[in-house]
């Protein structure tokens, strides 16, 4: 299987499904380079314990000790959810809408930085799915018209020849994809989740912070 596929890199085993093998790799190592990326991202540098994190934050709050609840969010400075948690706490003593706005102007920061390149996945994926197929009916019309100028006891193996050959294409933009789109659906799934806390736990401290300002000012 492995010389098969050797041979589709080549003319002598591929035709005209050579130079989309060729351009199947080059997709392949821009998808499984940008996966790779984003997996560091999104499951080691972004993800957060975000229940165990607001829980601290959450307490140190309600203690009145910001300062510390910031110095938490800055040992954890990496992750998406502490910088737009930060963002909220450095205006902790300010009016409700600069609280807010604080909160939006972070998420405005870091979402987009959470959700870049994920779909380029699902998008590599399908450029290699659809290159393996035009390189299998390119290669097919190939192994036809080589048919015509062949001899008739030579004609049935040219073509199993040029079948099998410009088959390999579909294969191999198959195995690329296959991978890609399971990496697509695993790290999407990781996005989702990192954006959906920042959504909830930013709502929540907003409100935690807004109560904290009403009281104070009734205190007074």
């Amino acid at each position: 299987m492995v010389e098969e596929f050797a041979k589709g890199f080549t003319f002598e085993g591929g035709g005209m499904g050579a130079p989309f093998m060729w351009a199947i790799l080059v997709v392949s190592i821009f998808l499984f380079g940008v996966a790779i990326e984003r997996f560091l991202f999104l499951v080691i540098k972004f993800n957060i314990n975000a229940k165990s994190f607001f829980d601290q934050i959450q307490k140190y709050v309600m203690s009145d000790k910001i300062n510390e609840a910031i110095n938490t969010c800055n040992s954890a400075a990496a992750a998406a959810l502490p910088k737009v948690i930060k963002a909220g706490l450095t205006r902790a003593n300010r009016q409700e809408y600069e609280i807010s706005q604080a909160i939006e102007e972070a998420q405005l920061a870091v979402i987009p930085v959470v959700q870049k390149r994920t779909e380029s996945i699902a998008a590599l994926s399908n450029i290699a799915t659809l290159l393996g197929l035009l390189g299998t009916i390119i290669g097919m019309i190939e192994a036809f018209k080589a048919l015509a100028a062949a001899d008739p006891e030579t004609q049935a193996k040219l073509l199993a020849r040029g079948i099998s050959a410009a088959m390999m294409t579909t294969a191999f933009g198959l195995i690329v994809a296959i991978p890609g789109l399971t990496f697509h659906m695993i790290l999407s799934g990781f996005t989702k989740k990192i954006l959906d806390e920042i959504d909830q736990y930013s709502v929540k401290l907003e409100n935690l912070l807004v109560a904290r300002v009403k009281s104070s000012k009734d205190n007074q």
